[in-house]
């Protein structure tokens, strides 16, 4: 179908089709008017020229009547082409029609003259020129028909009387002409341009209601007296009403009693709401009110209003945003684990109870701390440890009940806060009632576990409270509680204090010696069983402190450890021992210590390779001793760092075995060289039979896998008797042979037993 015809659009053209319909019976009258003046005319005349006049005209209306009753003009999908059918057959019977008339005119006034007729015609031409334009403006070709065909012969005859006023009569209706034309024209150009203004504005309108109605957001304008105007799809279903139409007409305070009435929101919550936006309407600012519908859905509505304009109120479902918020607020307060306070919520819970009450009350904080829980995680996984934790802090909280606020400070260490206690005995009595609660075995994920813990107390007034202050206090009783065996709790003294700063003290002191290499070694013999001469010794740090004297390994090694710098201390010792050792004689090796941390990273490889290469020491004189925590904390790590120095000629040995989990099965697949059974072994080994069974069936086992096995702590002769005579290890080490001896010692003794020394021995792989 085009889409303009004449450059009008098809639109406009469509509806000046249709416009020639309008009131079509007026074209009957017409017609009946004008065949009545002939009729008169030819009843006064006598002349049968009007008498067929006046039937043309009545043939001629009633043609054009029929056409425009066509059923193509009155349908809504009439289209272009239909249209300029229409229009041309209506053109052509009007300007028939106007023919008939500009022939009644013609012939009244010059061919057979006669005074009613010329008058006539002259009323019927004016009659024509507004008919023409107020009907017929639709059809540029209809109007110029008509116009021409009617009125240009009735000028013609007036110019042709020849006399000087119907002469001059004549040339003045032919400017009307012209004027007739234009005014057409110009209502066309209107027509066009109001119907290209609604359509325009219709689809603006269809735009503006698919924006409004596809909105996620409710809205509902409001005019200056109160009254909906406007509402969309949106607003409808949120406010349970079945159409937007049926929210017109309301005001803001009967809508929000329609929520009331249909139970979604409480009265309180309406007033509150139609307050705050009701104010907004009327006084022109915004503001934003959360609302809590009672089905537990949350909405956020907007209110903007002003004088002269219309209020707007804009709302959405912001439920899923709220319990996000509402989720974010309780992860940053809790602990996702156990659901306690967490250290920061902790305080603030603290700080608002000691706002309250008598300032004078005694309240107490204990810091609990779950004994050998790395051993848990390292034994059985984290997600077991997770649950240990979990079944610590539902223990915690059932046990305290709402005598205390329980909090998760982080890892396995909970935090309990005692308001109001009368002093340190019933502090004392609820602490003692709270480890029997939480002290029964934990079965977590199938594993039966033994649950342990350590507790530290301090204890202030409420006034005086300051919690930082406590929590230190409370953590040195803590740590004294670990130090004396766990399993309890202490409350603070300040003896512990001066004990932790001497701590801390020590610790710069260790590490300063270990900066300037103040450590030393001292090595104890390990004596081949066979020969009974040494076969190697074992590397044992020493540390001589400037005023303290000799401190204790026992001591320093735990600070090392603590202070994260125990692998300084192995790479010390890997570096004096194989320096030393390499002055020795070729027949005597040297064993180092590592502890589990270095085994946390495949430096301690490089570390090993630097001392075997500054040193000159051949590598199969370096032996390698690691406990089962190190090879249990990350197993496949452990055994590959293993294997790489195993590739090096360095021995290795398992040491202390028979203090962590003395399982042999996982030994055979670890590249070991050597078994070295702790002194627990030898306890009653020479009167007990089942210890004497224990130890030969360990040695038996080892030896069958492969495993040089060397017996330590071996200290009486009677120890030495039953192991030569029936257990027979390869090694033994022990104060029986002497006490370590610095490195100078162990030349003068090699000096001594220079026949007497052994070749260098090869572990049972090598010899394998």
């Amino acid at each position: 179908m085009p889409q303009k015809r004449n450059d009008i659009p098809a639109e406009a053209y469509i509806a000046y089709v249709r416009s020639l319909a309008n009131d079509a019976a007026t074209v009957l009258l017409g017609g009946a008017l004008h065949a009545s003046l002939s009729a008169t005319v030819y009843i006064n005349t006598e002349m049968p020229a009007y008498l067929w006049l006046t039937l043309g005209l009545i043939v001629a209306s009633v043609s054009r009547y029929y056409i425009l009753r066509n059923k193509a003009l009155a349908g809504s999908d009439l289209t272009v082409s239909e249209a300029a059918k229409v229009e041309f057959r209506y053109s052509i019977i009007a300007s028939i029609h106007a023919a008939f008339l500009g022939a009644f005119g013609f012939f009244g006034i010059y061919l057979f003259p006669d005074d009613f007729a010329e008058i006539a015609s002259i009323a019927i031409a004016m009659g024509t020129m507004i008919s023409v334009v107020g009907r017929n403006y639709g059809s540029p070709r209809t109007v110029v028909g008509a116009t021409l065909l009617s009125v240009f012969p009735i000028a013609l005859g007036l110019v042709l009387r020849a006399d000087a006023s119907h002469f001059v009569l004549g040339l003045m209706i032919l400017p009307f002409i012209s004027v007739i034309l234009k005014s057409s024209k110009h209502i066309r150009s209107v027509l066009a341009t109001a119907i290209d203004e609604g359509n325009k504005a219709r689809k603006l309108a269809s735009r503006f209601d698919r924006a409004l109605n596809t909105m996620p957001n409710g809205l509902v304008m409001f005019d200056d007296a109160g009254h909906a105007v406007v509402a969309n799809h949106e607003a409808a279903v949120l406010l349970s009403f079945p159409t937007p139409q049926h929210l017109l007409g309301r005001t803001l305070k009967a809508l929000l009693l329609r929520c009331v009435a249909a139970k979604l929101l409480t009265r309180e919550e309406c007033l509150r709401t139609l307050d705050q936006l009701g104010r907004s309407l009327k006084e022109g600012g915004d503001s934003k009110v959360l609302v809590n519908f009672a089905n537990g859905r949350f909405f956020e509505f907007s209110a903007r209003g002003g004088e002269g304009s219309l209020g707007v109120i804009t709302f959405e479902e912001v439920t899923q945003r709220i319990e996000a918020e509402r989720q974010i607020r309780n992860m940053a307060r809790f602990d996702s684990l156990t659901g306690l306070p967490n250290r920061m919520h902790f305080r603030e819970i603290v700080d608002n109870v000691l706002s309250l009450g008598d300032v004078s009350r005694m309240c107490a904080l204990v810091i609990f701390d779950i004994d050998d829980f790395k051993q848990v995680n390292d034994t059985h996984g984290h997600p077991v440890g997770d649950g240990l934790i979990f079944e610590m802090a539902t223990r915690l909280r059932a046990a305290a009940g709402d005598k205390a606020i329980v909090s998760r400070f982080g890892g396995d260490e909970f935090m309990l806060f005692f308001d109001g206690i009368a002093d340190e005995r019933e502090l004392a009595s609820r602490l003692d009632a709270l480890f029997v609660s939480i002290g029964a075995p934990a079965d977590v994920s199938g594993h039966q576990l033994r649950v342990s813990a350590s507790a530290g107390a301090s204890v202030a007034l409420a006034f005086a409270v300051d919690l930082d202050s406590m929590i230190v206090k409370a953590d040195l009783a803590l740590y004294k509680t670990k130090a004396d065996g766990k399993d309890g709790w202490l409350l603070f003294a300040p003896e512990m204090d001066r004990a932790f700063r001497e701590k801390q003290a020590l610790k710069a002191e260790l590490r300063r010696a270990i900066e300037r290499g103040d450590l030393r070694a001292v090595y104890q013999p390990i004596i081949d069983m066979k020969t009974m001469k040494v076969n190697s010794c074992e590397a044992l740090a020493r540390w001589t402190h400037p005023e303290l004297g000799e401190v204790s390994p026992g001591v320093f090694i735990p600070l090392a450890e603590d202070m994260g710098i125990i692998s300084l201390v192995s790479a010390s010792m890997l570096r004096v021992a194989c320096q030393e050792c390499a002055k020795w004689p070729d027949g005597i090796g040297v064993s180092v210590n590592l502890s589990a941390v270095d085994f946390q990273s495949r430096a301690i490889v490089d570390v090993i390779d630097k001392a075997l290469r500054h040193s000159g020491l051949s590598p199969d004189r370096l032996e390698i001793e690691v406990t089962e925590t190190a090879i249990l904390t990350d197993k496949v790590l452990t055994r590959s760092i293993l294997e790489e120095i195993k590739a090096k000629g360095v021995g290795i040995a398992l040491d202390d075995y028979g203090t962590g989990y003395s399982n042999l099965s996982y030994v055979h697949s670890l590249p070991l060289d050597k078994l070295k059974i702790d002194q627990s072994f030898l306890s009653g080994v020479e009167t007990n039979p089942r210890s004497f069974d224990l130890l030969k069936a360990t040695v038996r086992l080892a030896r069958e896998m492969g495993l040089d096995v060397t017996v330590e702590g071996v200290e009486t002769m009677q120890h030495l008797k039953v192991l030569s005579d029936s257990v027979r290890p390869d090694f033994l080490q022990g104060f029986v042979f002497g006490p370590p001896l610095p490195a100078s010692g162990i030349v003068e003794l090699a000096a001594r037993n220079s026949v007497g020394i052994a070749a260098p021995k090869q572990s049972r792989r090598a010899q394998g």
